[in-house]
Order: structure tokens, then sequence, then C-alpha cells
């Protein structure tokens, strides 16, 4: 009778695939986590307002880039207290005028409002905060140091 000669597991080359591919899984997997769990930590929003925000460390101070067109400087609060950020913003549509005879074939422009809670990863320096706004692009700098506890409303330099 004639046998087969030993051979090795056929699927072996497969089974080292799914291995590898199943690492590289959990270890994406991780990361995503630690990502997520590291914005949720700095984020106190409660929900997604549709701004966007970026949070900068440049050494000396942290940077603080908010997207916010269309608001005005009037529009926008900002409030530091201990080591959570909050900016507020509010706009209105232009005023609708009674005596006007535009007829809209679409309106997608409304009454538009954002808030956005950050918490600092370390403390700054209250007295040193100043804001801008360019372009519809907010930045505020908080230069890292000592932190109180107090409120301090953030005026914005024009």
């Amino acid at each position: 009778m004639d046998t087969m000669p030993d051979r090795p597991y056929p699927f072996e080359d497969v089974q080292e695939l799914f291995d590898r591919l199943t690492k590289q899984l959990e270890s994406a997997a991780r990361s995503w986590e630690m990502d997520v769990d590291n914005q949720s930590r700095l984020d106190l929003s409660t929900e997604q307002s549709g701004t966007s925000l970026d949070l900068a460390d440049e050494g000396d101070a942290l940077v603080v880039t908010v997207d916010v067109p269309g608001y005005d400087t009037d529009d926008l609060e900002i409030r530091l207290t201990g080591e959570t950020l909050t900016i507020t913003g509010e706009r209105e549509r232009t005023a609708e005028r009674e005596d006007d005879d535009e007829i809209y074939l679409r309106r997608e422009r409304r009454v538009a409002s954002f808030s956005r809670h950050l918490r600092l990863p370390e403390p700054v320096d209250a007295d040193g905060v100043h804001a801008t706004v360019n372009n519809g692009v907010l930045t505020i700098h908080l230069p890292k140091l000592g932190g109180s506890g107090d409120v301090r409303t953030i005026e914005i330099d024009e």
C-alpha cells in the first residue's frame, strides 16, 4: 500500500498570517481606545457641537484653536475656571425684514450656538491668557505656570 509522505500542516502559513493579523488588530484597537480615552479625559463637552477644536502644547504655553466662522467677537465668551476652559458662542442669522419680498427656495442658515468645555492638561497663568479671532479662527494662548481656582472671563483682542 502506498502511503503519502509526512507533510507539515498544509495551512501553517495561513494560520501564521491570521495570528499576525489578530495581533495587529488587537494593537490597533488598544491604540484607538487610548486615543478615545485621552480625548474624553480632556473634552468635558456633553454634546458634539460641530465646532472643531485643537489643543497644542507649545512648550511654555498651551494654545487652543477653535473654528468659529460667522461669529463676531461679541458672539463669543471664554471662561477659565481652574484648569477648565469653557468656550461658548451664539449667533443669530440676519434679522428677517417683514417688508422683504424675498422667497427662499432653501434656507439653512439659522441661529447657531456651541459650547465646549476643555480640561487643560496642566495649570496655566490666568493673568497671562489672551485670545484673538482672525478669519473665523479663535486662538487662545494660555501661558503655563500656576493656576488659581478663580473664575475668569477672557476678553478677545480686536
